[in-house]
């Protein structure tokens, strides 16, 4: 049974206690989503991409609005630790089952159908404690427009989550004006086509068609490096948006392949960039093994992977190697009865440790074997996904706490100065987010105001940007208001509000490069009008 058929009649007749509607209370879960494939019933193979594509846009959406959607490769994990195949359509009781498995609070299933040159979408939210399947959400638009009409229904999926969210359904499709479509297909179908030439030809056909698109960037450049095309991962991890949902992850991975291809320094470069955010242990010795292979010293960051997971061998064996070569034998020799506790059976480990004890009393043969040369230490290939987001939500989590802390008028700037790093960057929808938790901090600091009116600017609304501008300026004269302002106005072909607003700015702020330029834009177009 399709996924969508199935929740709708099961969870619509669930009652609570006494016969009445059980309470919908996804908005108090935990925000943990997991969003499956869309059923195609359009009854067009060919629009079968848009399955998946579905379900990566409004992931995408929903994490930049602040949730926790699971990944594809999440979901594909638990597939198989359920003995299902990856494209298995959900029944009843194994969608229940993956999402428990995945730990989701809520499960987000969708349809969609064309009627003519138009797409029709259709989703609903599942409280998985509960069971219980919120009304259903549609949205329509022409196929050529498949973005925006899926960005819609993320908006409207987002406010069933989040009944308080306030961000404006403008920004939602804003962030996805800037993608092309044919560009997306060719993602798409890339990181669903089983066979691997193909994964390959039509990855590089998207980042061909967009040279901008991290997401394609990512899956080209993890297919290379399970490919052991080491130096092509390399430079395809290298053009993944490091401050985007990847950018860790697709530095380690640089890392690694950097490592692979003999590039120590560069390597060394890239885990460092990493653990400067998120030191886990695998990041810290990977960094320390690039460091070593330059003939540096890499022991301070091999006893903190040792101490930051004390449970891997890996660790211990590879302090125990830094420490030996350092000279520190008796160092060394714990360490490596450490990662023998651990790892009984580590052959490598048990000949080091009887080549260290006994070094007179090895036989010559033994260094061709290997127990008496300077073994390498070992790198860490492996990447938990699961723990770095676990650790990125924990560093959220005490920033957040810490904010809460400080003075209201503090926390609205602080979270503007966050905002505008992500207006600088093109990120809406995290931006406003972020204002908007600005404004509820302080409601009188106007800079989140010209923020919001900003993003309202660029998302295309200017009555709503004109609104917000005037709501910082009624709490205080600033010359970024009166300059968006003045920059509608002349959009607007108001010349003479413009030229006063521009002038406005230039008394508050004579330095302002944008205040000026827009003098000289007004002064051109009212000489062209006399």
């Amino acid at each position: 049974m399709a996924a969508t058929a199935f929740f709708s009649a099961f969870c619509v007749n669930a009652q609570g206690p006494a016969g009445g509607d059980l309470p919908l209370t996804i908005a108090n879960h935990g925000r943990i989503l997991l969003v499956l494939p869309f059923d195609n019933r359009s009854g067009q193979p060919s629009l079968d991409w848009i399955r998946e594509a579905a379900a990566d846009l409004l992931s995408s959406r929903f994490a930049a609005a602040g949730f926790e959607p699971t990944t594809r490769t999440d979901r594909i994990y638990a597939l198989d630790h359920l003995g299902l195949p990856e494209g298995f359509q959900p029944s009843r009781a194994s969608s229940i089952k993956l999402a428990q498995t995945l730990d989701a609070d809520s499960i987000i299933v969708g349809s969609f159908t064309t009627d003519g040159s138009d797409i029709i979408a259709k989703a609903s939210l599942v409280d998985v404690p509960h069971l219980r399947m919120k009304e259903e959400v549609t949205s329509r638009g022409p196929l050529q427009g498949i973005v925006e009409v899926f960005d819609t229904l993320a908006w409207k999926l987002t406010c069933e989550l989040d009944p308080s969210f306030s961000a404006a359904e403008q920004t939602f499709i804003a962030e996805g004006k800037g993608m092309r479509l044919d560009a997306f297909e060719q993602y798409t179908r890339g990181i669903t086509e089983p066979d691997q030439a193909e994964r390959l030809r039509h990855l590089s056909m998207a980042v061909k068609l967009s040279p901008d698109f991290s997401s394609a960037w990512m899956a080209l450049g993890e297919e290379d490096y399970n490919n052991q095309q080491y130096e092509a991962a390399a430079e395809a991890f290298a053009k993944v948006d490091r401050n985007g949902p990847d950018g860790l992850r697709a530095g380690f991975f640089r890392g690694l392949s950097l490592l692979f291809s003999g590039d120590y320094p560069n390597a060394e470069r890239a885990f460092a960039d990493v653990s400067r955010v998120l030191p886990l242990a695998e990041v810290v010795n990977d960094e320390a093994v690039a460091i070593s292979r330059q003939g540096q010293d890499g022991t301070a960051l091999f006893i903190q992977a040792a101490a930051d997971d004390p449970r891997a061998a890996v660790y211990h064996f590879n302090l125990a190697v830094s420490l030996k070569r350092h000279g520190k034998t008796s160092a060394a020799l714990n360490e490596l009865e450490q990662c023998l506790k651990l790892r009984p059976n580590d052959s490598e480990a048990q000949s080091l440790l009887a080549a260290w004890k006994s070094p007179v009393l090895q036989p010559a043969s033994d260094s061709d074997s290997g127990a008496n040369a300077d073994p390498l230490e070992r790198i860490v290939r492996t990447f938990d996904a699961a723990a770095f987001r676990q650790a990125a939500t924990m560093l959220d989590e005490m920033d957040a706490a810490r904010l809460t802390k400080l003075p209201a008028e503090e926390q609205a700037q602080r979270l503007s100065a966050q905002a505008r790093t992500y207006l600088d960057r093109g990120l809406l929808l995290e931006a406003e987010r972020l204002y908007q938790s600005a404004v509820a901090a302080d409601a009188q600091f106007p800079e989140a105001y010209v923020g919001l009116a900003e993003v309202r600017q660029r998302s295309g609304d200017a009555a709503a940007a004109r609104k917000e501008a005037q709501m910082a300026l009624a709490l205080g004269p600033t010359a970024d208001a009166y300059i968006l302002l003045a920059q509608l106005d002349l959009a607007a072909n108001r010349l003479s509000e413009a030229n006063s607003e521009a002038g406005d700015a230039l008394k508050l702020d004579p330095a302002s490069s944008a205040a000026q330029t827009l003098v000289q834009q007004i002064q051109a177009k009212l000489g062209q009008s006399k």
